[in-house]
């Protein structure tokens, strides 16, 4: 895993070896083993590397044989010994025993038809010197980043945001309908970010930058039009199942350095491990995060996996205070607002990795997604039922199988809310984004808290709707309800916020790589063919996939409720300890100067909180608290004190020039 950035001036030329430098010097942390430039007429291309494979002569750029074609690559490319031996049967020499050196010959041999040749998780910036033209791409599902900036005749692109304001000359500006659409459903949408100006390569997307402008293509999307076999036993789906996540687990064991695994007491990571364990590293080391409030807490899940699998297992123990200490260093990273707390534990998680003299390790993220194990599917199956006979008497009461602990005679008001909740826009079944309506209709409801002035022109929920329904598959509405259900879940959350936020930059930010056996393209391509019964079973979630996991997992692990991962949010900011900058962030003169957010209900928000003692009790509240830290946050350290004068460029940059 490493760190990526480059300079493309068609226009003049100017000095690229310094700027470069100081791009590399903003992500080092990505990449702290050794660095290098190439430098050819209008093309800078920079890395930094995180040593993984072919540790001594795989350092980057990467050239072919006559040194034409140049590149620098984040990521991994699982199946490049296959690759390998059929570019040497067709010719081709080899100077490294990298994964790298096989992109610059499979373009030399398909051009952009590369990308699906690849079984790999990746960034790529591609320079062609004959043709004078940048080749950029990212992996099927955006496992990692890659950011740019375009204005005519120049691009300037980075893995890291903070890479490319490395460059003086490019503005810093939070951008109103990204932040307006992040208080909406968490994420960006499409090649958008939260700067104005600078936007994203999409998840299995490349882009070709020459004189003649920028183009972006298409090579993959994720689809549920395939037909069903429905008639296939589900044994056979479970074997072939098994079969894939188990040679999708092998390959990403590929390096030349120690591989652990996280370790969450779920289905998923449980499952990775154990097949890890069985077959491939039966001394394998595993990770866990635990938590001092029990509300959170899944050690005594994590426990029985461990006694289970007998692995090496590791465990840091996260506190309020240290979720809130550590907070701008997880805005520092992610480069987004947040509404969640979420990624900072697991900021902690891979720095224990770290300590430990590990730099990849395996996850069970993907899982959910691609087999339906949120609520979120369940809900929506709930309300179509119900939808059909809107006036029954029990029909809502299966909402208890999902939230039994609010259904309680305890809990009736809570119970009576969430009824009128689920209640809402109830036959609006041909919605296109039915399914998660109910969810962005809660989460938009954060934006009263904005300055009505910032988010003037950004639309309603409505409008987000529509602008979001015109970026949906022409066959989307033939595709089964649960299908619809996972490609939004998929294509929005999975993509921009849980593999970024949560995954790379968490990771990356200690220098460990996380690799993804359910995000092999051929699993998930697989998981789109399984029938929507064996996905969801009833209110069953992950029906095949716990199939699978039978007789390798625990069979408590497998039957457990489903305890979504989530983390502490306003007692981290207003607890025993308030860290310092939380009063400074959200004091009425930062509030009131920024201009973001409405600086009475701040005020008010606030006080509230403090006079909980630190525990705001409505969810919606909560996201609201942390979704304004963390935005003024992003202001104060990209928009008002980026830091370009204090990164230095890496002493030890290897420069290429033809």
């Amino acid at each position: 895993m490493c760190g990526i950035a480059g300079i493309i001036n068609f226009n003049c030329a100017e000095e690229k070896r310094n700027l470069l430098g100081r791009m590399i010097g903003m992500m080092r942390h990505r990449g702290p083993d050794a660095a290098g430039i190439f430098i050819n007429g209008p093309a800078g291309l920079g890395h930094a590397r995180l040593s993984i494979i072919d540790l001594k002569t795989g350092g980057q750029p990467i050239y072919n044989e006559d040194r034409t074609v140049w590149v620098v690559f984040n990521g991994e490319i699982f199946n490049y010994p296959d690759l390998r031996k059929e570019l040497l049967d067709l010719g081709h020499r080899f100077y490294t025993n990298s994964d790298t050196e096989v992109l610059v010959h499979l373009y030399e041999e398909h051009g952009s038809e590369m990308f699906s040749k690849l079984n790999g998780q990746f960034a790529i910036a591609l320079w062609d010197t004959k043709k004078e033209c940048l080749l950029l791409a990212r992996d099927r599902v955006g496992i990692r980043p890659l950011f740019y900036y375009h204005e005519q005749g120049r691009l300037v692109f980075g893995s890291e945001i903070k890479t490319v304001f490395a460059d003086e000359t490019i503005s810093r500006k939070l951008e109103a309908q990204t932040i307006a659409d992040i208080f909406t459903c968490w994420t960006p949408l499409g090649s958008s970010t939260p700067f104005q100006d600078i936007f994203q390569i999409r998840p299995g997307h490349y882009a070709f930058f020459s004189k003649d402008g920028l183009i972006e293509q298409c090579y993959w999307q994720l689809s549920y039009s395939c037909q069903e076999e429905e008639n296939r036993p589900i044994e056979e789906w479970t074997e072939e199942l098994s079969e894939l996540v188990k040679d999708a687990a092998r390959i990403r064991l590929r390096a030349d350095v120690p591989v652990g695994a996280y370790l969450s007491g779920g289905v998923d990571s449980t499952y990775i491990s154990s097949l890890v364990r069985n077959n491939f590293n039966n001394l394998l080391s595993t990770f866990s995060v635990s938590f001092a409030d029990e509300r959170f807490d899944e050690s005594s899940f994590q426990e029985i996996a461990v006694n289970a699998l007998q692995t090496k297992h590791h465990v840091i123990n996260c506190h309020d205070e240290d979720i809130g200490d550590i907070f701008p260093k997880v805005v520092w990273h992610t480069e987004t607002p947040i509404i969640r707390t979420a990624p900072a534990p697991l900021y902690l998680l891979s720095g224990l990795v770290r300590k430990n003299g590990f730099k990849v390790v395996l996850t069970g993220e993907g899982a959910d997604e691609i087999f339906a194990g949120y609520n979120i599917f369940k809900e929506d199956k709930v309300r179509r039922f119900w939808s059909r006979n809107p006036d029954s008497t029990f029909r809502f009461r299966l909402l208890e199988k999902l939230y039994p602990y609010i259904f309680t005679k305890e809990n009736e008001k809570a119970a009576k809310f969430l009824t009128g909740f689920f209640k809402r826009g109830l036959q609006n079944v041909d919605l296109p984004v039915y399914s998660h309506i109910l969810r962005w209709h809660n989460t938009s409801q954060v934006k009263t808290f904005f300055n009505p002035d910032f988010i003037a022109n950004t639309g309603d929920l409505e409008q987000f709707v529509s602008r979001f329904s015109s970026t949906l598959p022409n066959d989307f509405m033939s595709w089964k309800p649960l299908s619809r259900a996972q490609y939004i879940e998929n294509t929005v959350f999975m993509s921009n916020y849980l593999l970024s936020s949560q995954g790379d930059r968490m990771a990356m930010a200690n220098s460990i790589e996380g690799r993804y056996p359910f995000l092999d393209y051929r699993v998930i391509e697989f998981a789109c063919r399984v029938p929507v019964k064996f996905r969801m079973n009833g209110l069953e979630e992950k029906y095949i996939l716990k199939k699978a996991a039978a007789g390798l997992v625990p069979e408590k692990l497998i039957k457990r409720a489903k305890q979504p991962y989530r983390a502490p949010i306003s007692s981290c900011f207003f607890g025993k300890k308030s860290p310092a900058y939380v009063s400074t962030m959200l004091s009425d003169h930062s509030i009131q100067q920024n201009g973001y957010f409405d600086d009475k209900k701040v005020t008010g928000l606030i006080k509230k909180s403090k006079n909980q003692n630190g525990k705001l009790l409505s969810e919606r509240e909560n996201m609201a608290l942390v979704g304004i830290i963390s935005t003024q946050l992003l202001d104060h350290l990209f928009v008002k004190n980026f830091p370009q004068k204090t990164i230095c460029p890496p002493e030890d940059i290897l420069v290429f020039t033809e």
